[in-house]
């Protein structure tokens, strides 16, 4: 990417900031619950929700592309306190910019080290109880490329709406998106948070613009729909800039070569894949995401050894913005989907 190029993303990033700052005067920015920061390191930092006690712990693993507080987006919509209310030891995993000097962190940085130290760090907190991890969108994808790599100190994942297969015609928007992104956009120590906003809205339209558009007419009948809806529009705008090499790799390894589904992803000194991931695993997959759709999860699963695998299907809704976000701020997620998945959980905490 030419300096030009780079100097246009940054300041869209800043212009999407001060928008985001408009709105959060407006009463829509975070209203996130308290939290402590156990450990840190150049491009993520480790916190801890109280209570956590006697309690069975749950390391959740942000997706690296925007703020992690869609998690967390508002009272009534928020995954980290209704597992909180679940009586749950919470802890994320949330990804910082990289500084300067530290932007060649890849998968090996992501899905190997931040992860296996931060379950480390997760356990001790929870009295020597080893977590759960889950992840959404890529910080799933994530999650299963950390599990498949090395499974110690897991008791099981839970990915929700993580695309884990990327073969040529399986997906609209990854084929899309690997049409668009030469190798040579990616060429750069840090990628724009804009540039990857501007891609995918190029890449699928009908998801990132008019998808999200008619969501919010149909919500004005809904003061509290409209509410999410707005929510989701304020944290949309908070970029944060990734290292190259990591897009570079998302981009070529999953997207493009779908290294992962294939068996031939190379993490940490090693080739991963499905036959890798034997732990307990739960899917929770969106019919109506056109970004992780079944056919990006579902054959994953059917490669997976034993019978691992539990998939929970999900119809999406409206007042959510984009539908690959509903099963973390939908109501009917909430209503219908996540006791499924606490069951899941607590079944296995069990054993």
């Amino acid at each position: 990417m030419d300096a030009l190029c780079q100097l246009h993303f940054t300041a869209m990033d800043t212009l999407r900031r001060a928008q985001g700052d408009t709105l959060g005067a407006l009463g829509l920015g975070p209203a996130e619950c308290n939290y402590r920061v156990l450990a840190s390191g150049p491009h993520w930092r480790l916190r801890g929700y109280l209570p956590t006690g006697q309690r069975l712990p749950v390391l959740i693993v942000a997706a690296p592309i925007k703020r992690p507080y869609i998690w967390d987006l508002a009272p009534t919509r928020s995954a980290i306190r209704y597992c909180l209310e679940q009586h749950l030891a919470v802890y994320l995993l949330e990804w910082l910019p990289p500084p300067r000097g530290q932007r060649s962190a890849g998968l090996d940085e992501y899905a190997g080290e931040a992860i296996s130290e931060c379950l480390a760090k997760a356990a001790a907190d929870a009295g020597g109880e080893e977590p759960f991890l889950m992840g959404h969108s890529l910080g799933g994808t994530l999650v299963a490329i950390h599990a498949a790599l090395d499974p110690r100190g897991t008791r099981g994942v839970a990915l929700l709406g993580a695309p884990l297969c990327f073969q040529s015609g399986g997906s609209a928007f990854r084929d899309a998106l690997v049409s668009l992104v030469p190798p040579s956009l990616l060429d750069t120590d840090a990628v724009p948070g804009s540039l990857l906003s501007q891609v995918s809205a190029l890449a699928s339209p009908s998801t990132f613009i008019w998808s999200r558009l008619m969501d919010a007419v149909i919500s004005l009948a809904d003061p509290v729909a409209t509410a999410i809806h707005a929510r989701v529009e304020r944290w949309a705008l908070d970029e944060v800039p990734l290292p190259g090499r990591l897009v570079h790799e998302i981009v070529e390894w999953l997207y493009r070569e779908d290294r992962f589904s294939r068996g031939t992803l190379p993490i940490c000194g090693r080739q991963v894949g499905p036959s890798g991931l034997r732990l307990p695993t739960l899917m929770v997959i969106n019919s109506a995401d056109e970004i992780a759709p079944p056919t990006s999860i579902a054959p994953f699963a059917q490669a997976m050894p034993g019978q691992t695998a539990r998939i929970l299907e999900y119809a999406g809704e409206t007042g959510v913005g984009l539908q690959h976000l509903a099963i973390l701020v939908g109501r009917q997620a909430y209503a219908q989907i996540w006791p499924e998945i606490m069951s899941w959980l607590k079944t296995l905490g069990q054993t």
